[in-house]
């Protein structure tokens, strides 16, 4: 069946003739019984993430040899429910590893057991932390991907931590600056549920059956717990039995033992037209020891109607002071999800491919950026179309898009060549098609903003500009590529004019790898759009040879400019 095709990964087939498996690989199968299901006899979103839990860190174990706990689990958006009868198919596989920590990525699927369909419920990633062994710190061993998801998710899995590390920062950037920070001022809560209607307060003594294999309270557990009294929290605004559909990232400050006492609090944070926000706490202590902070995570919930469509939400009063922050914070967490499922989720085909840019969402078009890129240079089926002097031009055709790649070496430090090419403006000394290239927003040492003018490929034609997002990375870890990723984005100061035909650039940039301390592997890539494809026509069908002129020019120009000084490379972007 087509479902079926899409969750199962291709064959991998290696020289010996055996088929490759990961061997991070865990797979976990449940049947849901009515022990494990709620009112609606659907699985509980509890039990699925204990097993999401357990599957992914038996993964985790099986790379680092060591016991692991876990440290946060990144966002679920659950698509469907589980009816008692069916089947759990959990599958996890190390993604990366970094120093001491790994990410897991987890696929849920259901299974009808009488139809035989199958149907992607989740997809998560868990960070696992190994724990230290009596001979101090535990230093992990990187994996090797073999196949193209796995390349493309080892690639990504560093941008993905990146997105993790400041996750905080656009938090307080975004309540600290815009509209979000002056909501509720002059707001009016008449009729207006209070909030402290909402509030659950509930306690856990740990018991051995509760404890993972190293006596700690199991993650999945804790996870379980936060969704019960969440759901018991968004049960009493609506007196109706909601349904969970996302939960922004668990992260565990810190363990809890057998023994301790586990509290957990939830309110209702804000309420949205067909959904609400449940903020929840966990805190563990034993004995007369002060509160320990263990865990935070909100879900979002909805209730439906008999026709299973979201029914509209009364609107809440936050409690004065802490609940007014809570509120906006909640406002603040939509914005990002809208931003996530937008510019992240979406498939290429689904989006425009210029997309409005803004300080709030510029992380989240930073990481689509380079990811989209990542994904584009980790494809396998690449057709070398034609060499010249040792200037490779490939192309690749897939989902009604053509994409080309051109390859070359270069005498020159990789660090260097980064440094070089990063710097956009600079650009027109090697490559004709840039007529012009001015910055239009530095917007911190990683990305960059620039309106490139080109020449018309007619003589009759009008030039075309392009606004660009140029978004930089250095290597994640020894052996990893620099990166310059290219997309277009949309300003309001910098509108299409009269004179010149708007471009859009749906994918585009360098991998610039080092073979040795001299000598680096540069890739381009350009996933080509309509306002492209007339540039390269004519290379690709074989009609001409400008695409190696054009990077013989990039290789006089780095190589003349290898040995800049030290202040021109730290302006370089």
């Amino acid at each position: 069946m087509e479902e079926e095709q899409q969750l199962e990964e291709p064959l991998f087939i290696l020289e010996n003739g055996e088929v490759y498996r990961n061997p991070t690989e865990v797979k976990m199968s449940q049947i849901v019984l009515p022990c494990h299901a709620n009112h609606c006899a659907e699985l509980s979103v509890g039990q699925l993430l204990k097993w999401m839990d357990s599957t992914a860190c038996l993964s985790a174990e099986r790379h680092a040899g060591c016991s692991c706990i876990t440290a946060s689990m990144d966002d679920i958006h659950f698509e469907h429910t589980i009816g008692v009868g069916q089947v759990v198919n959990i599958q996890a596989k190390l993604n990366r590893a970094f120093n001491s920590s790994m990410e897991v990525g987890i696929l849920v699927s259901c299974e009808d057991l009488f139809s035989e369909r199958q149907w992607k419920v989740c997809n998560a990633f868990a960070t696992f932390v190994a724990r230290r062994t009596d001979s101090g710190k535990v230093q992990l061993k990187q994996i090797l991907p073999r196949t193209q998801d796995e390349q493309m998710e080892y690639s990504i899995a560093a941008e993905r931590r990146r997105m993790r590390l400041i996750h905080a920062d656009i938090m307080k950037d975004l309540l600290s600056n815009g509209p979000v920070s002056r909501v509720g001022e002059c707001q009016e809560y008449q009729n207006a549920v209070p909030a402290e209607k909402t509030r659950v307060e509930s306690v856990e003594l740990v018991l051995p059956p509760h404890a993972n294999h190293q006596v700690n309270t199991f993650g999945g557990q804790i996870m379980a717990w936060m969704e019960n009294v969440a759901t018991i929290a968004a049960s009493r605004l609506c007196n109706a039995h909601p349904t969970l559909r996302t939960i922004d990232m668990f992260h565990f400050r810190g363990p809890s033992q057998v023994g301790d006492r586990v509290i957990l609090r939830a309110i209702v944070n804000n309420t949205f037209k067909n959904s609400m926000e449940v903020g929840v706490r966990a805190e563990a202590y034993r004995g007369r020891e002060p509160l320990r902070h263990i865990n935070s995570a909100f879900m979002t919930f909805e209730v439906l109607d008999e026709d299973k469509k979201p029914r509209t939400l009364p609107r809440i009063r936050p409690e004065p002071v802490d609940g007014m922050r809570r509120y906006r914070e909640a406002i603040a967490r939509k914005k990002i999800r809208l931003d996530r499922k937008y510019i992240i989720s979406c498939k290429q085909t689904e989006v425009p491919l210029s997309v409005p840019w803004d300080p709030s969402n510029q992380v989240y078009l930073s990481y689509n950026n380079v990811s989209a890129l990542k994904m584009l240079a980790a494809k396998n089926n690449w057709v070398l179309s034609s060499e010249e002097n040792k200037v490779s031009l490939y192309t690749l055709e897939e989902n009604q898009f053509l994409s080309f790649r051109v390859e070359m070496k270069v005498d020159v430090p990789a660090e260097r060549v980064f440094i070089l090419l990063s710097d956009l403006s600079r650009r027109q000394e090697w490559d004709s098609h840039y007529k012009q290239c001015d910055v239009i927003n530095q917007v911190d040492e990683d990305d960059v903003i620039y309106r490139v003018v080109t020449p018309s490929v007619s003589k009759d034609s009008k030039f075309q500009d392009f606004v660009l997002l140029a978004s930089r990375r250095q290597p994640c870890d020894k052996g990893d590529p620099y990166v310059i990723a290219l997309r277009s984005v949309t300003l309001p100061t910098h509108t299409a004019t009269s004179d010149c035909n708007r471009g859009e650039v749906l994918c585009a940039g360098f991998t610039i790898w080092e073979e040795s301390k001299t000598i680096t592997k540069i890739s381009y890539y350009n996933q080509a759009t309509p306002g492209v494809m007339p540039y390269i026509s004519t290379d690709i069908a074989g009609l001409s040879s400008r695409f190696y002129s054009t990077f013989c020019a990039c290789s006089k120009f780095l190589e003349e400019n290898k040995d800049g000084s030290p202040a021109v490379q730290s302006a370089a972007l």
